[in-house]
């Protein structure tokens, strides 16, 4: 069975994602295309719930308790919202998938990657990304965005080196994985947007203009 897109945005906490994931998604809308924006974890009720626990930093979380919080809150989003929508032939924006375990639970909590891999894979139930858009930044330069935005939440008050070290892993997830495009994060925030539409003008099927038809099929 054919379906619509799915394009999920990575990358290291302060690299714009949620900045960035908004707005494709409301310039999609305009061009028409029916959109639905998804985040990680969350997303459906036992996802929102998991993610209150999983970010709170008062929580005290062990790495493994971490990650299969996370995958179940991936399958239920999977099940519940994104194959759905891409059986419709709608666009699905994600802000995160499974990538963020290998690079986070991964290489940030060095637990096992072929544990990771094999939970990633019963979560998404095959339902795999056209397009990854990588947003990739200096781990320093990300931290210092951090810094006074907000308060931190439990993973992004880990510090500069587990982000070092996340960063790592999405390098290293780019050498083995076609589908993700590496797009320089470390820009004024226009030029930043053009580069990301740019990308998905090149790298899928989705019209990019008003009254163009058609999707890119993917199977779900």
């Amino acid at each position: 069975m054919t379906g619509g897109t799915f394009i999920a945005l990575e990358g290291i906490d302060g690299s714009g994602k949620t900045t960035h994931v908004d707005r494709l998604a409301e310039h999609l809308r305009g061009l028409g295309h029916d959109v639905v924006r998804v985040e990680e974890p969350g997303g459906t009720e036992l996802g929102e719930r998991l993610r209150e626990l999983i970010l709170d930093a008062r929580g005290n979380l062990a790495p493994l308790s971490e990650l299969l919080m996370l995958e179940a809150s991936r399958h239920e989003l999977v099940r519940q919202e994104i194959r759905p929508a891409l059986k419709r032939d709608a666009v699905v924006i994600s802000h995160r998938y499974d990538y963020s375990s290998v690079a986070y639970q991964g290489y940030g909590r060095g637990l096992d990657l072929e544990l990771i891999r094999h939970l990633n894979a019963e979560a998404t139930q095959g339902i795999r990304p056209n397009l990854v858009l990588w947003l990739d930044i200096p781990a320093d330069v990300a931290w210092q965005r951090l810094q006074g935005a907000r308060t931190p939440d439990r993973l992004e008050g880990e510090g500069l080196a587990f982000l070092e070290r996340v960063a790592e892993g999405y390098r290293a997830l780019e050498r083995e994985r076609s589908e993700m495009v590496r797009i320089d994060a470390n820009k004024p925030v226009d030029d930043l947007f053009q580069d990301l539409l740019e990308a998905i003008a090149d790298e899928t099927a989705l019209p990019m203009a008003s009254g163009e038809g058609g999707c890119n099929g993917i199977s779900v």
